[in-house]
């Protein structure tokens, strides 16, 4: 959770930044303002994204550091959601492939949290009134 948390926080920053950077990162070529339609809000979205993506990151942090179990569960169905969405929009052409990238690291972090998770609840034993 921690890992991810400061990733996402990472890229944030980068595209509140230096959003021609994100861009490359993720795949796309920058296009200079001076090169863009009037009424192209891509950098606008840029920061509000980036602005989401290192908000989340900083509640993944904090959730990491308190242990907080219920987050991380939480995190799972709702992290497969946002794979199978971008995934999808991929697959039907709505969104260009380096979306792919995202829906495959938000699958495989539910998948790496949820094994985590299982793995946490065989090796740590509730004590008798539930808590671990």
């Amino acid at each position: 959770m921690a890992v991810f948390g400061l990733l996402a926080a990472s890229m944030g920053v980068v595209g509140l930044v230096s959003s021609d950077t994100l861009l490359t990162a993720m795949g796309f070529e920058p296009i200079s303002v001076a090169d863009r339609a009037e009424g192209d809000h891509t950098l606008v979205f840029l920061i509000a994204s980036s602005m989401a993506a290192l908000n989340m990151g900083v509640y993944y942090i904090l959730a990491a550091l308190a242990d907080w179990k219920a987050f991380f569960r939480w995190t799972v169905p709702f992290r497969l959601l946002t794979c199978a969405v971008f995934t999808l929009a991929v697959v039907s052409d709505r969104a260009p492939a380096g979306f792919l990238g995202v829906g495959l690291w938000e699958g495989l972090g539910a998948l790496a949290t949820l094994a985590a998770l299982r793995y946490e609840n065989r090796v740590v034993p509730a004590t008798p009134d539930g808590a671990r």
